[in-house]
């Protein structure tokens, strides 16, 4: 009997590494294609094809991405709205949240169904560009930030979080006279580094990917970010194929050139932030699992 259970867990984990290993590949290889591609030459991909090994090696496209001076503001525009929109999104959800893990607060399960009502409905897309407009944030870096600095979702994740602190550590900290500011910054904070590590990087990358913000409320060029930069170079280089069918390949290839080459600039940051924040985003999604 015991042979026979060890022969079907021997099994199972052959099979879950074989399905692990065809997954692993499925996802590898077309990065590694556009990764290898960004370094080809303009006539190696010209053939077209799968491109495991570049036959030119070549940093022309690279050249090319970093010589164009809207490239290097857009990379600009996207660090420093992902950086101060993640900041100020972390901590302005964790003071909602501190707020309304207080079982004490006055009308705490209004303003809790008040923001649940908020996850399931909004206002449209047309109501929202009159507010962004109202407001004057139409053409303003602060478009990035103040409107996604709220979200009730991470809020639940704090709030949840910070009912788990053990309330005498709030206790002893206001007996030694410390307000509720102190305990907040000095306590809360530090204590609660998993659940906001793992909101910093959702709200990063949601951060780092959108475009659809510059599209809806920027005409400023100057003002957009990297995502906003490489939607232009695709919808440029489907013009101009469209435009040179039966004619000269060069422009399309350079082209594809420069659009493969930004796909891995963008894409590298998050690249390098994930594995490093990996630690606190698996505490984090235990939040809440084990009670005590």
């Amino acid at each position: 009997m015991v042979a026979k259970e060890d022969l079907d867990s021997r099994i199972f984990n052959t099979i879950n590494i074989i399905l692990l290993f065809i997954f692993t590949v499925i996802i590898v290889v077309p990065l590694w294609n556009v990764i290898i591609s960004s370094f080809s030459s303009g006539k190696s991909l010209a053939e077209g094809g799968f491109i495991f090994w570049p036959k030119e090696f070549s940093l022309e496209n690279y050249r090319a991405v970093f010589q164009d001076e809207s490239i290097l503001q857009s990379f600009f525009i996207s660090i420093s709205k992902t950086f101060i929109g993640v900041v100020t999104h972390v901590f302005f959800c964790a003071m909602v949240g501190y707020g309304l893990s207080k079982r004490y607060i006055r009308g705490r399960k209004l303003y809790v169904a008040m923001g649940v009502i908020t996850m399931f409905f909004s206002g449209g897309m047309i109501p929202t560009y009159l507010l962004i407009k109202s407001l004057g944030l139409l053409d303003s870096f602060w478009v990035y930030i103040i409107p996604a600095l709220y979200s009730f979702y991470d809020v639940i994740i704090l709030m949840n979080f910070f009912r788990n602190v053990p309330d005498s550590l709030e206790e002893s900290a206001k007996i030694d006279g410390a307000g509720d500011w102190r305990v907040f910054l000095k306590i809360f904070i530090p204590l609660s580094m998993p659940a906001m590590a793992t909101i910093a990087l959702f709200n990063g990358v949601g951060q780092w990917n959108d475009f659809m913000t510059t599209k809806l409320y920027i005409t400023d060029q100057a003002l957009y970010p990297l995502q906003m930069k490489l939607y232009e170079i695709i919808v440029q280089s489907q013009t101009q194929s469209m435009q040179n069918i039966g004619g000269s390949a060069i422009i399309e290839t350079t082209t594809k050139g420069v659009q493969l080459a930004t796909i891995v600039i963008t894409t590298l940051p998050i690249v390098v932030i994930y594995p490093i924040l990996q630690r606190y985003f698996i505490s984090g999604m235990m939040l809440g699992a084990v009670k005590e």
